[in-house]
């Protein structure tokens, strides 16, 4: 049996994390290279990276003409990856080698992750245990739907990871009204921070319904979904309201929640609609959900240090302070928030250059550069919801690989492996 490194500290995590997730989504292109899926290693490494890091990209023309095996792998590749590969071997393994928060830490999927346990192990087959549970429940009720059992396990598989990846070509468009309706709340209930599940079990709902994060997660859905439904609604008159509005809040809570499941193609929307859909690339669901994005938290922090900010200047002399949850938030968690907003966008930007030297228009650029790093998988124009990312280069592929896993490892553990002061911690500044 191992014992736990104790020479373990937060830069060898950095290290493995990052290790164990491009070895991962190497190791996930061999079942598409075996199965005659793809020629082009490329396009079998951007398909796992896409799912273990739950975006849901897709370089696959014609998914009816798929092996049901390759369908099943591509959904489990979302849902391990979804509460996170450390955190699944740390719930399965609890002895491999090294400490399991450190290294969680490195994989955590927001601000904080919070123990719930005084044994990360212990916290790991907790949250892994509610991750399967709900998954189990949302099968059934798939399955009750009407749905086979190959297409109710996949579809629960990708949407609890908030994924996106769907055995046709429609994706979520084939499905019933009742299916879509059941597949809004349980990517809701993905996006929401796990460690509330599982404290709502000792406390009750109101430890979820209490929660500020939740509350504001819950809001901008609402309202963006609303301002959806009026602005599609007032433009195409011959619309039914009904529909509408679901389609509306459908895209509002897929794209929020970084699943990416289409059930219509929003890129022929009002343009006020796209703006506000494309708004929500960049928000993502909340702290240690399966979501990906900025995170709800970081918005929070953000929006409360302008709000300070505003309060200063008209009155010097008070001193503002931020909380979340009634519990005040340091100088040094805002800082980090921030300076991850900013890093953040730099590297959408930065993407965006990259992937323009495919010569493609700039809102296909653009979103593509926003989707992969969000996790979210379709974007605008060439890779809408009625095409793919086949339209891009090897070297573009590449690419949005690279953001997806950056994505999926919060920015700072994958880049940090790029700063000399992380090889030679010695180096003046």
């Amino acid at each position: 049996m191992l014992k736990p490194a104790k020479s373990m500290n937060p830069r060898k995590g950095f290290l493995i994390v990052s290790a164990i997730w491009v070895i991962a989504c190497v190791l996930g292109a061999v079942p598409f290279m075996i199965s005659g899926t793809f020629d082009n290693f490329t396009d079998a490494f951007f398909e796992a990276s896409s799912g273990f890091t739950t975006t849901g990209a897709s370089v696959i023309d014609d998914l009816g003409s798929c092996p049901k095996p390759i369908l099943f792998w591509r959904c489990l590749t979302h849902w391990l990856g979804g509460m996170g590969i450390v955190v699944f071997f740390a719930a399965l393994i609890p002895m491999w080698g090294i400490r399991g928060q450190i290294a969680a830490y490195a994989e955590t999927p927001g601000p904080s992750k919070g123990k719930l346990t005084s044994r990360f192990t212990e916290t790991a087959r907790n949250l892994y245990g509610i991750y399967i549970l709900i998954t189990l429940v949302l099968i059934i009720i798939l399955k009750v739907l009407d749905m086979n059992w190959f297409d109710a396990v996949t579809t629960a598989f990708s949407t609890m990871a908030t994924g996106g990846f769907a055995n046709t070509n429609d994706n979520a468009g084939c499905f019933s009204i009742p299916v879509k309706i059941v597949l809004i709340f349980f990517m809701y209930l993905a996006g929401i921070n796990f460690n509330l599940f599982y404290k709502s079990i000792k406390q009750g709902p109101r430890a979820i319904i209490k929660d500020q994060e939740v509350r504001f997660y819950t809001a901008i859905m609402l309202t963006g979904g609303l301002l959806i439904f009026a602005c599609n609604f007032w433009h195409k008159t011959d619309y039914n309201a009904g529909m509408t509005l679901l389609d509306s809040m459908f895209h509002v809570v897929s794209i929020n929640t970084t699943t990416g499941f289409t059930a219509c193609d929003y890129d022929s929307w009002p343009t006020f609609s796209r703006m506000i859909l494309f708004g929500f690339f960049f928000v993502g669901g909340c702290a240690s959900s399966t979501g990906g994005g900025i995170k709800v938290s970081r918005i929070m922090i953000c929006l409360k240090l302008i709000k300070r900010s505003f309060s200063i200047r008209l009155h010097p002399n008070r001193v503002g302070s931020i909380t979340i949850n009634s519990v005040g938030v340091d100088t040094d968690t805002a800082i980090r928030a921030t300076g991850f907003v900013f890093l953040y966008i730099t590297t959408v930007i930065v993407g965006t250059l990259l992937i323009s030297l495919n010569d493609l228009d700039f809102m296909t650029s653009f979103s593509c550069a926003a989707s992969c790093l969000g996790n979210i998988g379709p974007g605008f124009s060439l890779i809408g919801p009625c095409y793919n990312y086949g339209v891009l280069s090897d070297f573009s592929k590449l690419v949005c690989s690279f953001l997806m896993i950056a994505g999926r490892l919060e920015l700072y553990t994958l880049f940090i492996l790029f700063s000399p002061h992380y090889w030679n911690p010695n180096r003046s500044r």
